[in-house]
């Protein structure tokens, strides 16, 4: 489990929210933002400066795939896109180098329109980013309960441990700004009776309230801003990009070797289904072309993950699950852009 991954989220979110903002709609976070208003985020800092002959550059901690993408095209590296997901975050450009992404060659080509950027989120983009955090929570969680389901307590604790150890930190201020019950102490109390007493009574109840916590704390948005399908779509590719790099962490030689990361990402995948299906008859109304080529890679994306106990050989490798949410992602943004043009008229 990479713990900076969940950091990169707020970049991540951040940068989905500015391709947007130039038409100024809801992208994939905060669905109550106005149709019509300005860039929600600010930049802090920018390590790198804009490239010779006017290049945009790609800011590699926060770039979606189809982005990236570029990179994979002009220096032809299979793979490429995941690869820099995956490493996040970067501190300057040349750390693509020094994190073995890509050799120091292939930098020296793309260079010029490689950035790295700190933002500060406000607006959607932040309602994004703390639904995407909460959203990466109840994945955890919800594969946790089929393992414990299952009999399997071993299995099932790290997935409790992990929204407290690798995410509660980084939405903790944010709870706080929108006056939500604190959280932790019911996590970790799970925790500690998963490890200690499996069997007992008491953590079927205390599972129950962990989820209700976190439930309410997804709640702190109005449920229609969350029914928006401009900002279920960001917080759903969020979720999906977080899944897409946790499953390419357990497959090796078409085999599942990293038990914990294939059950996080389905736990991901699992619930980002479970938020599209809540918005689908929206999308499918805007739409038709782009919900069919979503509903349809999310039929094919759950087949990935046939139970959360992994099967011995993966059902796809890491390439095909990856071009899977990327179709997702860019349909996403075709909902997303059409919704747009219909708000300017």
């Amino acid at each position: 489990m990479i713990r900076f991954r969940y950091i990169c989220l707020t970049v991540a979110a951040a940068a989905i929210v500015t391709l947007s903002s130039c038409s100024s709609t809801p992208t994939a976070e905060n669905p109550s933002a106005p149709v019509a208003s300005p860039p929600v985020t600010e930049t802090v800092s920018e390590n790198s400066h804009s490239g010779h002959g006017g290049k945009e550059k790609i800011n590699i901690n926060s770039a979606i795939l189809s982005e990236l993408d570029k990179f994979e095209a002009k220096l032809g590296v299979p793979a490429l896109s995941n690869k820099i997901q995956a490493s996040r975050p970067y501190g300057r450009p040349e750390d693509l180098v020094t994190k073995k992404v890509i050799t120091q060659e292939q930098f020296d080509q793309i260079k010029d329109q490689v950035g790295v950027q700190e933002v500060v989120l406000t607006g959607e983009a932040k309602d994004v980013d703390y639904m995407s955090k909460l959203g990466l929570m109840k994945g955890h969680l919800l594969v946790a309960q089929e393992l414990l389901d299952q009999n399997q307590p071993k299995q099932a604790e790290p997935h409790i441990g992990h929204p407290v150890e690798e995410i509660y930190v980084d939405v903790e201020e944010q709870l706080n700004e929108r006056k939500v019950k604190e959280f932790k102490t019911t996590l970790v109390s799970l925790q500690d009776l998963v490890k200690s007493s499996p069997k007992d009574s008491k953590v079927k109840t205390n599972f129950t309230s962990s989820m209700q916590a976190v439930d309410g704390a997804i709640a702190a948005l109005p449920a229609d801003q969350r029914s928006k399908p401009g900002f279920a779509l960001q917080v759903i590719n969020e979720l999906l990009d977080s899944a897409n790099s946790e499953y390419g962490a357990a497959i090796a030689n078409g085999k599942v070797t990293a038990p914990i990361e294939y059950q996080d990402s389905r736990g991901f995948v699992f619930y980002a289904n479970e938020l599209y299906k809540g918005i689908s008859s929206q999308v499918a109304q805007a739409d038709p072309e782009a919900h069919k080529a979503i509903d349809t890679s999310f039929a094919e994306l759950i087949k990935v993950w046939p139970a959360a106990i992994p099967p011995a050989k993966a059902v796809k490798i890491p390439n095909d699950v990856t071009k899977l949410v990327k179709t997702i992602e860019e349909n996403s943004q075709k909902v997303v852009d059409k919704s747009n043009t219909q708000a300017q008229r």
